[in-house]
């Protein structure tokens, strides 16, 4: 063989190395971006259920009433709390939303609620935590799509199949979250 063909073949040889090292890399990179981007997500959950027993307590001192609500409440934090994977985070993530949705149908309904300064800081509080947990579900979907795109591209899915990259699962809203909750008194 001549030089310029083993040159040549060295050369294309070289390039499809570089790019699969860049391709991994920037595979691997994404990948780490969408797990610290669910933690994140999961810091704020974190939050919200912190916060929810100190609402919870406050409204019941006024209510003795809604058992129902604190109960569903209680059940939907400790399924969040045996969740182990994403997606079963996100499931009792649902359920623990559509609990709240009715405690906020309550204490909209309850004037001595409205007016108890505890009840309204812990609202004021909890609203703040929603817009946060809605802003990073948002960050969370763009890093999986950003991944998801990676992977499933042409040539980078190559080299995510050669090296074991699937797709991953963004975060959905729960079926039936459309609807507002109802409370029935």
């Amino acid at each position: 063989m001549s030089k310029k063909i083993i040159i040549g073949i060295v050369v294309i040889v070289a390039v499809v190395l570089l790019y699969g090292l860049t391709t991994y890399n920037s595979l691997v990179g994404l990948n780490l971006s969408a797990d610290t981007q669910w933690k994140q997500v999961e810091v704020d959950y974190q939050r919200r259920l912190d916060l929810i027993p100190n609402l919870v307590e406050s409204v019941k001192g006024i209510m003795k009433q809604e058992t129902a609500v604190f109960t569903a409440i209680a059940d939907a934090r400790t399924k969040y709390a045996g969740a182990t994977t994403a997606e079963a985070k996100a499931a009792a993530t649902g359920q623990v939303e559509s609990a709240l949705g009715r405690l906020l149908v309550i204490t909209e309904n309850y004037p001595q609620l409205k007016s108890s300064d505890t009840v309204q800081t812990l609202m004021s509080q909890l609203e703040g935590t929603e817009n946060r947990i809605s802003v990073e579900r948002m960050r969370f979907n763009e890093t999986i799509m950003a991944y998801n795109l990676k992977v499933m591209r042409f040539p980078s899915s190559i080299v995510a199949s050669m090296f074991g990259f699937k797709e991953r699962q963004g975060f959905a809203a729960a079926a039936g979250a459309e609807k507002a909750p109802e409370v029935h008194f």
